[in-house]
């Protein structure tokens, strides 16, 4: 039952998606406010691609616990040919979303999963695709009453997916106040509200497609033009490689529960309310929050063959996860193993924006590998299409690291020639 996961609704709503992410880069270049850096991009869109993994692997925890509720508790389902059902099913999932978004700020267990979404310091649509890789663990807790009263599988589906698609527009600098829609809709500037992690402004306006649940529970905070959102985490991310990010939280919190010394507080740790810390843990291990005058960014350069490079990768990753989720047979071990070298591309990647040297050493030994897998281990059928486009990629990491090796070797040669036959 996998289908829970609205995957691929989404995956078909991508070419959309990034069709207008370039009209708004675009935009703000025509208007002198690009809102988009190159390293944040990638790895919000990297992020999006390795969000689809889970389900892809049949990861998903929602199918499941659908599946237990049928056969176990006779659920009758309500019929989804009345409008009714529909109505009561986006309503209802609206406000379990609300839920559920709240306390993914509030509680650390949770937040370790959403924190991927509000590590980025800048707001664009990008954003927007910047999802969790962990959320099918625990999401699902929030939606069993939908299960309960019988939503149908095919609504329950739909909301979902509407309810997710419509937050894209919402994460822009471009539009402004909206007047009414600000008081009922969750809008471009409630939404900015949301992301700034200003102290005034923290901790707010957590609807998916009404505000009003914000008004209700006392959640709601307007934007206001005396102050500017600065978007990110209170504790910045400093990194572009978008696996660290997935973890980050999760490895913090497996410290501090290994580290502490009183049990109650290892329990603490994983239900407590979001920055609490046992005592002993934040005195060995003090966390660096910014403040609220602390506008800096974390940048870090890439020169252009970098760049192409990582684009290209972008887009053969994209490829896989779609041979991925469009793959209806039973995945085994050899899938399993095409999403793990998925990921080792990913770090390896992500460790090229950094400048380091010692990442292309290991992109070429992972290139090598592949080949190896491929063509002499035999590991996996030449003939898959996702075999294929493995085997392009490898092929062309090969290519590209030895005209990025001869270069500099060329260059020598010119020098010394030039000293010989001046």
């Amino acid at each position: 039952m996998e289908f829970l996961n609205p995957s691929l609704m989404i995956l078909y709503a991508l070419l959309a998606f990034l069709s207008l992410m370039l009209l708004e880069f675009l935009y703000g270049i025509s208007q002198k406010n690009n809102t988009y850096r190159f390293n944040d991009t990638f790895c919000s869109l990297t992020l999006g691609v390795l969000s689809r993994i889970p389900p892809a692997l049949h990861l998903g925890i929602s199918g499941l616990v659908y599946g237990i509720a049928a056969d176990h508790f006779s659920i009758k389902l309500l019929a989804y040919q009345n409008w009714i059902t529909w109505v009561m099913a986006f309503f209802l999932y609206d406000f379990l979303y609300y839920w559920k978004h709240r306390l993914s700020h509030e509680r650390s267990i949770f937040w370790a999963s959403h924190v991927v979404h509000h590590q980025s310091e800048d707001f664009n649509l990008g954003t927007a695709l910047r999802q969790t890789g962990s959320g099918f663990l625990l999401t699902w807790i929030f939606f069993t009453p939908m299960f309960a009263i019988g939503i149908p599988v095919e609504v329950f589906i739909s909301v979902a997916s509407a309810n997710l698609v419509y937050q894209f527009w919402v994460h822009t600098e471009h539009v402004g106040s909206l007047g009414v829609l600000d008081r009922l809709l969750v809008t471009p500037s409630n939404h900015r509200v949301h992301h700034a992690r200003n102290t005034h402004y923290i901790d707010a306006n957590y609807g998916g497609v009404l505000i009003v649940w914000d008004r209700i529970f006392g959640t709601f905070r307007p934007e206001e033009d005396s102050i500017t959102p600065i978007y990110g985490t209170s504790k910045p991310l400093r990194s572009w490689n978008p696996i660290w990010a997935n973890i980050e939280i999760y490895s913090q919190l497996l410290r501090d529960f290994w580290v502490t010394e009183l049990w109650r507080n290892k329990l603490r740790v994983l239900y407590s309310r979001t920055g609490w810390r046992p005592e002993d843990v934040a005195t060995r291990f003090p966390n660096v929050h910014c403040q609220d005058c602390d506008d800096q960014k974390y940048e870090s350069d890439s020169d252009i063959s970098t760049i192409i490079f990582v684009i290209v990768q972008f887009l053969i990753w994209l490829v896989l996860v779609i041979f991925l989720m469009s793959d209806i047979r039973d995945l085994y071990f050899n899938d399993r193993l095409i999403a793990l070298f998925l990921l080792f591309s990913v770090g390896i990647t992500a460790w090229h924006l950094k400048g380091k040297l010692l990442s292309w050493i290991f992109e070429g030994v992972r290139s090598v590998l592949v080949i190896l897998l491929i063509f002499l281990v035999g590991v996996w059928d030449v003939g898959s299409q996702i075999v294929q486009v493995l085997a392009l990629q490898a092929s062309f990491n090969l290519v590209f690291l030895s005209i990025l090796g001869v270069r500099p070797f060329i260059s020598l040669l010119h020098r010394r020639s030039g000293k010989i036959f001046p």
